[in-house]
């Protein structure tokens, strides 16, 4: 099951630089794993971890698979796609593919790159798009609400469902707000009927702030305002400098990549805490399986339960799911690996009622 992050903003704010970034780091690590960009917009990347190595090492693992997650670029938006301006139609169509969106937005000043808006403003950016996607999603929701709400009154049950969980998100949307602010309200069954409408302002956001590299470690103010507004509305946010990116890309070797992130002041590549908030905003959680052939890494959404996360391996594993032998993973670790956390009575029998835990070493007992 593939998981996706649209990255979105306005023309000339750094999305296909980042993007490119992404890709070419995926490129580079192609190497370890198959498929990277599947499309020219398309592009598989690693989820850094490293628990993943810690696992290796134990186990004697001859590869180490990360898993991985997808990032679409988009079309840049401009004003008016609601009503199907520049490539208005295509680009909410898009949107409406991916799981979650990550906003590019341009914070730094200078430059010879003009905006469109003709000032450098990203809280008033990221209104312009957000503005676009609720006109869309209020255009699709209405007339399907009338009709749902008619078909409630005359005794059908599930269109009277249907109209109590679109009423909220309408009424958010005539108000000016994204229709993921009334996602608190509803319990898991009616979200699941909300994410079946498939409103663009439903899915969760994450906003990336592309700043100048002196500010890529700390920010500066006008990433700080993008940030006081990611908290308000529950949404992830990033801080990164695109054109750093774009270098640490093309840099060889691991140790260059160490050596230029130490003279500019940073830990890790930003590209990393792009991904990983991509990961965290989608719901997902990472188990692993290790041994002398392989350490891997697998995805699964946060509350599956193991015959689920068997399933990810292979679709035998869930239709003949037996048993999940399962390692937490500081038990695997500082117990020094499978067999003695066996000895140590660390490995439990779970069946198929067991929620997956993040960081699970697991070994599925199967029978087809």
């Amino acid at each position: 099951m593939g998981f996706n992050c649209g990255i979105v903003g306005l023309p000339n704010v750094g999305k296909s630089t980042l993007f490119n970034a992404l890709t070419a780091t995926a490129a580079a690590e192609s190497a370890n794993y198959p498929f990277c960009t599947i499309e020219p917009n398309v592009g598989r990347v690693a989820v850094p971890d490293s628990r993943l190595s810690e696992l290796a090492k134990i186990a004697k693992s001859a590869k180490v698979i990360p898993t991985q997650l997808e990032f679409v670029d988009i079309a840049g938006l401009v004003r008016g796609a609601s009503r199907g301006e520049g490539l208005g139609n295509q680009f909410l169509g898009n949107i409406r593919e991916v799981d979650a969106i990550a906003h590019v937005l341009r914070c730094f000043e200078g430059g010879d790159i003009t905006h469109v808006e003709g000032s450098i403003d990203p809280v008033r950016d990221a209104e312009t798009v957000e503005t676009e996607l609720m006109l869309a999603d209020l255009e699709s929701l209405e007339r399907r609400f009338d009709q749902a709400r008619k078909r409630g009154q005359t005794g059908d049950k599930e269109a009277r469902i249907l109209a109590d969980v679109m009423a909220p998100l309408v009424e958010a949307l005539k108000e000016g707000r994204p229709a993921r602010t009334v996602r608190e309200q509803f319990d898991s069954h009616s979200h699941k009927i909300a994410k079946g409408l498939q409103l663009l302002t439903y899915k969760p956001v994450m906003y990336v702030c592309n700043v100048e590299e002196e500010a890529s470690a700390t920010g500066n103010s006008l990433s700080d305002q993008v940030r006081a507004k990611a908290e308000t509305e529950g949404a992830g946010h990033v801080v990164v400098s695109a054109a750093i990116e774009a270098e640490i890309s093309q840099l060889e070797t691991d140790e260059e990549k160490r050596e230029f992130l130490e003279t500019i002041g940073l830990e890790e590549p930003g590209l990393n805490r792009v991904i990983r908030t991509g990961y965290d905003l989608l719901g997902l959680l990472t188990y692993f399986t290790a041994g002398p052939k392989e350490a891997r890494a697998w995805t699964v959404r946060a509350g599956a339960a193991a015959p689920e996360a068997a399933g990810e391996i292979h679709s035998d594993f869930e239709r003949g799911f037996i048993a999940a032998e399962t390692i937490s993973f500081t038990d695997y670790i500082t117990l020094g690996g499978e067999q003695a956390a066996k000895d140590a009575g660390k490995m439990r029998q779970e069946g198929r009622n067991y929620v997956v835990k993040d960081g699970d070493v697991m070994l599925f007992r199967f029978n087809v």
